[in-house]
């Protein structure tokens, strides 16, 4: 079962609470797909399933915050061991590469580390543990978390919640034979060039050298 068909047979209320759970968990520093379920969420927003998109953005948003800061006070109580331990139990995300990768993000770009860090997949798991591992002060870490979390999830939120209403008209006005009817055309015409473009480049293919004893 895809997270879209999952994500459509559970209540509205449930979503919700999957939704931010998942990103408060990827945000204290737990490799999740929380990208993932908040794209899959805001598509069914976009499919009057009765998700509301404003709601769910809220609680996205108050997931990545909360889950963050968490983060943040672990990797300032725990350190550097902190980051050793996660290096054992998940080496794909937090391999010394990946850990020195993140850190030198962060000392060369501060706050606005954590604040694009929550765009890119891997700084998302390691903003609020390593700002705190490298004691950020938290007021400066507070307002680029805040920030970045607002702008990450709710405009996510809002552009696939917009993206989906859009697609969904464009469908009522076309057929879906219309739309494989067309498919079709796009993929035959896009053979059809191929094989002049093979052909006309063997016409066009220089001729082999003959050797001097034959």
């Amino acid at each position: 079962m895809h997270v879209h068909d999952w994500l459509d047979s559970v209540p509205a209320v449930a979503v919700y609470a999957v939704v931010a759970l998942v990103i408060g968990l990827e945000s204290l520093g737990i490799p999740l797909p929380g990208e993932i379920i908040l794209v899959s969420a805001a598509l069914m927003s976009s499919q009057h399933s009765g998700v509301n998109p404003v709601v769910l953005g809220v609680c996205a948003t108050a997931g990545a915050v909360i889950g963050d800061s968490i983060g943040y006070a672990i990797g300032r109580k725990g350190g550097r061991p902190l980051l050793a331990w996660l290096g054992g139990k998940f080496p794909r995300h937090f391999g010394p590469g990946h850990v020195a990768t993140a850190e030198r993000s962060f000392e060369k770009w501060g706050m606005w580390a954590v604040f694009f860090g929550r765009f890119v997949a891997l700084l998302r798991i390691f903003a609020g543990p390593l700002a705190g591992v490298l004691h950020m002060p938290y007021w400066k870490f507070l307002i680029a978390n805040v920030l970045g979390g607002i702008c990450w999830a709710g405009g996510t939120t809002a552009v696939i919640y917009y993206v989906g209403r859009v697609a969904e008209d464009w469908l009522k006005r076309f057929s879906y034979v219309g739309l494989g009817v067309a498919v079709l055309i796009g993929v035959a015409s896009m053979l059809v060039l191929k094989r002049k473009a093979k052909k006309a480049q063997q016409d066009h293919r220089e001729p082999e050298p003959v050797n001097a004893g034959e």
